[in-house]
């Protein structure tokens, strides 16, 4: 993978560099989640309330179907809160919207558009002019290390250099809040890593805020600033820890004893919920 270029001088260019300052304040009030009705009626998400403040980077962690994927959604607005609120900026979410990006697990990227098209379709369809455009397709494909890639389909390229270009779509709409739900989780591990830290530099130069839902703990420990866990279905948040490793981050750092100390904490959090939830379904 190539390194992820410097961004400061590209990104002020067009506009792009710390855009997203104060922006991103998330609150989610008192959310429950429901699908179905009456006997058929699923509790994804019980009442939950989080506050995440304008460029944090949270990760929620969490037993499998424990509702983290479902929490995301309603937050980009995919998913409507059976009870409580979403608001992103004072504004309630009413459903999706150009200033919460969304990059999936899956890449979902158009298979008949060139990687630059990929990139640059939500500045199009928003009407931004052909020389931002060309501005903003430079730029991104040069953050992510694809600039030599531009003319090719997303078929010739690996699952990494797919999910790059996934990163890039979602920040060429300046969003204000980046949602990422298990984006490296069908990633080798050593694509993995290196993925990892190309986020943590993109992040650190837009000064976005970013929801990220992970299994990994590791992964989780590494990137965020804050780890949110989650509680066995119906999902609601039984922990809320802080991550005071310093920035900017390496992976060596895992070896460290506050790594490990909060990698301890997690791991007995989830592995409680899991056995919780697996006793739930053995009844």
């Amino acid at each position: 993978m190539e390194h992820v270029v410097s961004l400061t001088d590209r990104l002020a260019s067009i506009g792009g560099r710390r855009s997203s300052a104060g922006r991103g304040h998330i609150r989610v009030d008192g959310v429950a989640i429901t699908f179905g009705s009456g006997r058929k009626a699923h509790h994804a998400v019980m009442e939950t309330s989080l506050d995440i403040k304008p460029g944090e980077f949270v990760c929620i962690l969490g037993p499998s179907g424990c509702g983290k994927s479902t929490l995301l959604s309603s937050i980009a607005g995919y998913v409507r809160p059976s009870s409580g609120e979403v608001i992103v900026d004072n504004v309630p979410v009413r459903g999706p919207g150009p200033e919460r990006g969304m990059v999936f697990q899956q890449y979902s990227l158009f298979p008949w558009k060139t990687i630059r098209e990929n990139i640059v379709f939500g500045p199009k369809v928003a009407g931004r002019p052909k020389a931002e455009l060309e501005a903003i397709g430079a730029t991104f494909l040069e953050m992510v290390g694809l600039a030599k890639f531009a003319q090719s389909y997303p078929a010739e390229l690996s699952g990494g250099m797919q999910q790059r270009v996934g990163i890039a779509r979602a920040l060429a709409n300046s969003p204000s809040v980046l949602l990422m739900d298990e984006p490296f989780g069908a990633l080798d591990a050593q694509t993995r890593l290196m993925m990892q830290e190309s986020l943590l530099e993109i992040w650190s130069a837009f000064g976005i805020t970013v929801v990220f839902v992970t299994h990994d703990v590791d992964e989780a420990i590494f990137l965020a600033d804050r780890i949110v866990i989650m509680s066995a279905s119906p999902g609601s948040v039984i922990a809320d820890l802080k991550v005071t490793l310093p920035r900017p981050r390496s992976q060596d750092m895992a070896t460290t004893d506050a790594f490990m100390e909060l990698k301890r904490a997690c791991h007995e959090r989830i592995r409680a919920e899991s056995l919780k939830a697996f006793a739930q379904q053995s009844q």
